[in-house]
C-alpha cells in the first residue's frame, strides 16, 4: 500500500500578521468559508490523492477544528520548514508514501488540473513545481530605480510542489537547522534533485495582505456562478428487504426494492448534484443494467456527484431534501441523516435540510406502497465550466 500512495501536506501553521485579519489568515474566511477549506476540498476530491495531513500552530487545533472539522494534523514549527518537516515525519510514521504534494494555505484556489499535472511530472522526474511566466519589468531596487532585470529566464514559483516521498523527507531532515528555506523546491535542489516546472495557474495566487483578500473575493464573484439541481426517486416497500433512509439503517418491518441499496434519500440528492453539475442522471453513472452495481450502498453513488462538482471547480452550497412517506417517522433519524448526508459530501451540517411530509393518505405513498424523496441542490461552479 505505501509504495502506491499518494499523500498532500497543508502547511497552514502561520500568523498572518500581515493580512489585517484578527485570526490566522489560513482560518480567515474567503466569501464566508476559512481559507483552508478551499486546499483543503480540492485535494480531498482529487481522486489520485490517498491521504492528507495538515500542519497548524501549536496554539492552532481549535480554530482548525471550528473551519474544517475533524482532520489529520500535526503541530508545526517556528518556521515554514520546520513544519514541513512535521508534516513528513507525521506520514513517514504511518509507513510513508510514493508521492508528496506540499501545498500552502494561503494558496486557496488549488485546481484538479494542476495537480494532474504535477503528479504526471512525477512519473518522469523526482521533483515538480507549477510557474507561472514573470510580466512585469523587473529592476535592481533602491532610492532611485535601478538597472532592469533580463526576465527571460525567470519564472514566479507557485505550490502545490511535488515530490518522491523518500527523496524530499531525505533533503529536509539533510537541511541545515539554521539555514532559512524559501520552499521546498530550493531544498530539493540542495540535495541534488532536478525539479521540473509544469503550468501553474493565475487563481493559484498567494494570499497576504488585506488587498489581496479583496482581489480574491472579487475574483471568486466574476469566476463563479450559481446553479441548481432538482432530484426526485421513488421505491417501493417490500417484506424482508433492509430499509435504509439518508445513509441510515432503519428498523422497520419493510424495506426499499430497488438494484442497490434502494435509499431514494441519497438518490435524490445524487440527482439533484448532478443536475446542477450539468452530468447527465443517476441512472447514466450507474445504470441499473450493470451488476455490479447491485446491492451496492448509495454513498458510493453520492460520493461520485461530490467528486464531479469539485472536479468541476465547483463547491456545495446547500441541500434541500423532502422525504415523503406515511411511515416509518423520519423526525428520530433527521440529525443522523443530516450528519451523515454532510459528511459524504464533505461540508457543515448548517448546509445540509432534511424535511419529512406525507401525501396525507392519498397515492402510493400515502397507502404504505413506497416511499418517494425529492431533492434540490444549489452549487457554485467556475465560469469555465458552462
Amino acid at each position: 500500500m505505501t509504495l502506491k500512495r499518494i499523500a498532500a501536506i497543508i502547511v497552514a501553521a502561520g500568523t498572518g500578521t500581515r493580512s489585517g485579519s484578527p485570526v490566522p489568515k489560513q482560518f480567515a474566511p474567503l466569501a464566508g468559508r476559512p481559507m483552508v477549506a478551499y486546499s483543503l476540498s480540492a485535494l480531498r476530491t482529487h481522486p489520485a490523492i490517498d491521504e492528507i495531513v495538515i500542519v497548524t500552530g501549536a496554539d492552532q487545533q481549535a480554530m482548525l477544528n471550528d473551519a474544517v472539522g475533524d482532520v489529520w494534523y500535526v503541530p508545526g514549527g517556528e518556521t515554514r520548514r520546520e513544519s514541513v518537516l512535521a508534516g513528513l515525519e507525521a506520514l513517514a510514521l504511518e509507513g510513508g508514501a510514493r508521492h508528496v504534494l506540499i501545498h500552502d494555505a494561503a494558496r486557496p484556489f488549488l485546481s484538479h488540473g494542476v495537480i494532474d499535472r504535477l503528479l504526471d511530472a512525477l512519473r518522469f522526474h523526482r521533483a515538480a513545481v507549477p510557474v507561472l511566466p514573470v510580466a512585469d519589468t523587473l529592476a535592481v531596487a533602491g532610492e532611485m530605480l535601478g538597472d532592469a532585470v533580463p526576465r527571460e529566464h525567470l519564472v514566479r514559483v507557485q505550490t502545490p510542489q511535488a515530490f518522491h516521498f523518500d527523496a524530499i523527507l531525505a533533503a529536509h531532515r539533510n537541511w541545515p537547522d539554521m539555514q532559512a528555506a524559501t520552499d521546498d523546491a530550493q531544498i530539493a535542489r540542495a540535495a541534488g534533485i532536478s525539479v521540473a516546472s509544469v503550468e501553474g495557474e493565475r487563481m493559484l495566487e498567494k494570499i497576504t495582505y488585506p488587498a489581496d483578500f479583496r482581489a480574491a473575493e472579487t475574483a471568486l464573484a466574476d469566476a463563479f456562478h450559481t446553479r441548481t439541481g432538482m432530484g426526485f426517486d421513488v421505491h417501493r416497500l417490500v417484506s424482508g428487504e433492509e430499509l435504509w433512509l439518508g445513509g441510515i439503517r432503519i428498523d422497520h418491518d419493510k424495506g426499499l426494492s430497488g438494484h442497490s441499496d434502494a435509499d431514494v434519500a441519497l438518490h435524490a440528492v445524487t440527482d439533484a448534484l448532478l443536475g446542477a453539475a450539468g452530468a447527465g442522471d443517476i441512472g447514466t453513472h450507474f445504470p441499473p443494467s450493470d451488476p455490479q452495481w447491485r446491492g451496492a450502498p448509495s454513498s458510493r453513488f453520492l460520493e461520485h456527484a461530490r467528486d464531479l462538482v469539485a472536479a468541476a471547480g465547483g463547491r456545495i452550497d446547500f441541500i434541500d431534501l423532502t422525504i415523503i412517506c406515511e411511515a416509518p417517522r423520519i423526525g428520530p433519524y433527521r440529525d443522523a441523516m443530516r450528519a451523515c448526508i454532510a459528511g459524504l459530501l464533505r461540508v457543515a451540517e448548517t448546509r445540509i435540510s432534511i424535511k419529512a411530509t406525507t401525501t396525507e393518505r392519498l397515492g402510493f405513498t400515502g397507502r404504505g406502497e413506497g416511499i418517494a424523496a425529492q431533492a434540490a441542490a444549489t452549487i457554485r461552479i467556475a465560469e469555465t465550466a458552462r
